[in-house]
């Protein structure tokens, strides 16, 4: 029988794409429920679609899980990037990883992303947010509104997400447009972009 504190301490890794840490492997806790780190495929897919856009960038890693997301842009040369995730026990191994790569660009909160988005409006501008909230939650379209209303988006920002059903259902503000999108098994990801009016 498995004791309490073993489970606890569960560990499972991802690893790292491209950039300044590449091939390094970075652990995350094992045993946080509807925790499922982006896959390699996926994340390799989507930086490419990102790559012009990652040098300089400042991202918000939403809901950042395993904060492989997070990493890969950091190690892209990203200027910063802001995680947030309601598990203390998520981001103190994300906080772990920072000064294991010493990454300073990263920012790494521990907040229920929506009521963070609530109340942060309008104080910083995102080049890039990813959204990759628990599919079971079916937070997507709020998340919308909410980083639509408190304008986090920079002019022409992009916005990553994930789900378990096809973007193309998704009900996006009337000023984004869904500029590519691919499946991976059961996972459907893709990029939209704020529209130029």
């Amino acid at each position: 029988m498995t004791s309490y504190s073993s489970t606890r301490n569960k560990r499972n890794h991802f690893r790292i794409i491209a950039g300044e840490w590449r091939s390094r492997k970075l652990a995350f806790p094992g045993d946080v429920e509807s925790l499922r780190p982006t896959t390699d495929r996926i994340r390799e897919t989507l930086f490419n679609w990102l790559q012009q856009k990652i040098p300089g960038a400042r991202c918000l890693d939403l809901f950042a899980g395993s904060g492989a997301l997070a990493f890969e842009a950091c190690s892209r040369h990203a200027a910063h990037v802001t995680a947030i995730d309601s598990s203390a026990r998520v981001t103190d191994m994300i906080r772990e990883n920072c000064r294991l790569v010493q990454c300073s660009t990263m920012e790494v909160i521990t907040a229920d992303s929506m009521q963070w988005l609530e109340k942060q409006s309008g104080e910083h501008l995102y080049d890039i947010v990813f959204l990759d909230p628990p599919y079971s939650k079916n937070l997507l379209s709020q998340c919308f509104a909410l980083l639509e209303s408190g304008n986090y988006l920079a002019p022409e920002g992009i916005v990553y997400l994930e789900s378990d059903s096809s973007l193309e259902r998704l009900s996006l503000p009337s000023n984004w447009q869904l500029l590519r999108s691919k499946k991976a098994g059961q996972v459907y990801f893709g990029v939209c972009a704020k529209t130029m009016n």
